[in-house]
């Protein structure tokens, strides 16, 4: 398979946040592919369920000759071995890692487990503003609207704070 640049999305909001992040991210690098540019670390509110501890969000993206199938499943591993515990309920809960696909390249993949891009980036200020931070006229597959532009039209009015400008991975 052929190499492809894929953005992803990560977010810690309980134990030691940086740690978790820094973790994962090694743990994407030594499983996935090779990192290319990476955003700084934002702090956010929980979005879409109410927490005292707040996010800690970083968009990285590498370049993977893994399968948008194969890349998650190795995600989800990576979840799972940094001590993530997925639940039954659609809610959203706090989480000591989540890592997610939101653009694989240009792709549009709708499939039972994977929806690429996430089709719920658009609406998250705590998404965007990383994306825009390190790839400002990427041009959203399906929306066909930059990130500055979502940004501009974007409801969500939520904090999002400079954290760090990022990790020495």
């Amino acid at each position: 398979m052929m190499e492809m640049d894929v953005c992803i999305l990560l977010g810690s909001n309980l134990g030691n946040r940086e740690e978790q992040m820094e973790l994962a991210t090694a743990e994407i690098l030594r499983l996935c592919g090779e990192l290319l540019t990476k955003s700084s670390i934002y702090e956010t509110m929980p979005w879409g369920f109410e927490d005292e501890c707040d996010f800690l969000n970083q968009v990285i993206v590498i370049k993977t000759s893994l399968s948008p199938a194969n890349l998650l499943h190795q995600l989800l591993e990576i979840e799972t071995s940094l001590g993530r515990k997925r639940t039954s309920s659609n809610g959203y809960i706090s989480r000591n890692i989540d890592i997610d696909i939101l653009y694989y390249g240009s792709l549009v993949l709708e499939t039972e487990k994977l929806s690429i891009p996430h089709p719920r980036l658009h609406l998250r200020r705590f998404t965007l503003v990383p994306l825009f931070e390190i790839v400002p006229d990427f041009i959203h597959p399906v929306l066909q609207k930059s990130h500055s532009e979502l940004l501009q039209t974007l409801d969500d009015s939520s904090a999002v704070k400079l954290y760090a400008k990022s990790f020495s991975i």
